[in-house]
């Protein structure tokens, strides 16, 4: 039985026999017609013209499945095809063998790739079908809804991003816009820059004219000659009470007249 399982899936396995030497296009189909080889005919008109030792020419004129070689590409490239000849013109094509660096392997048939791609692509929407089928809820007061277990996974294994300290607050910054405006009023800048990468342009800084010394002399001798005198009766400002009094008697009095010694 185990035989005829391996016969049955010859596109799956490979067969080598690593004593022999280098293959050349004269002896592969001998290595190809080794007892161990699954992938060899018993019955083929090859063996018979071997047990016979006579020539490969003479397939030619017989009826049944032979080998033949196909394609050489040596060292490590070999073709054998496997057909039915019914005359010495005509033969039908069966199979074909690949033999790279000494490994036979049984080349698929149309059917065999496009069934294998089908089922590949089939097997691929069944299981995305059935992985979304897994995710699916249904209650009958909420109705359905996805579940995705893994996604709750991930959310809690990542790493919380830390919130950024601001550098400073908002007071701080009001406050130091503040003290950058009052220094730039004190201090105006001497050249300005229109555009990022042009040369600076000095800027010119309009100075009020000073007024003149004498003219501030006479400004401060107008207050002074403005200000009102004390009414009679009335000391200095300042004095209130008793002070007042006598200073109001003292103003009234004759200025005394020196007496001379004699």
């Amino acid at each position: 039985m185990a035989s005829v399982d391996l016969r049955d899936n010859l596109l799956g396995i490979s067969w080598v026999d690593s004593g022999w030497p280098i293959l050349n296009p004269g002896n592969v189909l001998d290595y190809f017609s080794e007892r161990s080889n699954p992938f060899y005919d018993r019955t083929c008109n090859n063996e018979v013209v071997k047990m016979q030792r006579l020539t490969l020419d003479h397939l030619n004129q017989m009826v049944g499945v032979e080998y033949t070689l196909l394609h050489a590409q040596e060292p490590i490239l070999y073709i054998i095809r496997k057909q039915q000849r019914q005359s010495p013109n005509q033969v039908i094509p069966l199979s074909d063998y690949y033999i790279i660096a000494g490994v036979v392997y049984q080349a698929p048939d149309l059917g065999s790739v496009i069934g294998s791609r089908v089922l590949s692509a089939v097997h691929g929407i069944q299981s995305a079908f059935d992985e979304a089928t897994s995710y699916c809820r249904y209650h009958s007061s909420k109705g359905y809804w996805w579940h995705f277990k893994d996604q709750e996974e991930r959310e809690k294994a990542k790493p919380k991003s830390k919130k950024k300290e601001e550098p400073s607050s908002l007071f701080q910054r009001q406050r130091v816009d503040t003290l950058l405006l009052d220094l730039r009023q004190k201090f105006p800048p001497t050249f300005y820059q229109p555009k990022p990468g042009e040369k600076p342009i000095p800027v010119e800084v309009k100075k009020e004219p000073e007024p003149p010394v004498e003219s501030v002399k006479q400004e401060e001798r107008e207050p002074a000659a403005k200000a009102p005198a004390p009414a009679p009766g009335q000391g200095p400002p300042g004095e209130t009470g008793a002070a007042a009094v006598r200073t109001s008697h003292l103003q009234g009095l004759p200025n005394p007249t020196p007496v001379r010694e004699r």
